[in-house]
């Protein structure tokens, strides 16, 4: 592909989008995993969360290809997303002011975020390479992009949540989304989903959004009714 041709510019264009659309995901599991931090561990997990998604995505483009013809890899993939889904939309305990326990709280979200930004890179990263079409320029391009979409997009979305709280529930039904998606597309179950029990587009999807809501208030309400009575006034 000739730098500056109209193939060239078209691919870019395509890269732009796609990471317009994707990096949001990136940025919801940031959020998400960052929202109960101190201010300065916020800042810390951000950053830390930014730099695992774009090196994620760095390593993996490499072998994407080969990655996601693996049999049930992605679904491994997907129920990796569900569990990090519920455990987001659970509440989170209030934090201690203690500097040891802040640092270790930060460690948590950024091992979380790490572990979502690999599970949902698999599918990411073979975009922005396929639109790529081989240009190394382009690929390096579109992982360049993803930076600031996803420091941006994460800050964005700290300040939704601190204002309304149905934005955690339904960050974590998007990673049910997500999860319902890769398990229905992987290549191990192709003739389950599409000969022994044909399932309509999506249909996965859509019950993995219902899976982490329904999970993650489901053991909340047990957390709730197993935890000792506080003491009396």
């Amino acid at each position: 592909m000739e730098f500056g041709s109209t193939a060239f510019w078209i691919a870019l264009l395509q890269i732009v989008w796609i990471d317009l659309l994707l990096s949001g995901d990136n940025a919801i599991v940031i959020a998400l995993a960052c929202r109960n931090l101190p201010e300065k561990q916020r800042r810390l997990g951000i950053f830390w969360g930014v730099f695992a998604a774009v090196a994620l995505r760095v390593v993996l483009t490499a072998f994407a290809v080969q990655l996601l013809e693996i049999p049930y890899l992605k679904t491994f993939g997907g129920l990796l997303l569900v569990w990090i889904g519920v455990k987001l939309v659970m509440p989170q305990a209030e934090e201690d002011s203690h500097e040891i326990e802040a640092k270790d709280k930060l460690l948590a979200a950024i091992k979380t975020i790490v572990i979502a930004d690999f599970a949902m890179s698999l599918d990411n990263v073979i975009a922005v390479a396929g639109a790529a079409k081989g240009s190394l320029f382009l690929l390096i391009f579109g992982l360049a992009l993803s930076i600031p979409l996803v420091v941006w997009g994460s800050k964005i979305v700290l300040a939704l949540m601190s204002r309304f709280s149905w934005i955690v529930v339904a960050g974590g039904g998007l990673l049910g989304y997500l999860a319902g998606e890769m398990v229905q597309t992987d290549p191990g179950f192709k003739d389950l989903w599409t000969v022994t029990l044909p399932l309509p587009a999506h249909a996965l999807a859509w019950a993995g959004v219902v899976l982490v809501i329904a999970l993650g208030k489901w053991l909340t309400w047990r957390g709730s009714k197993a935890a000792p009575p506080g003491p009396a006034a």
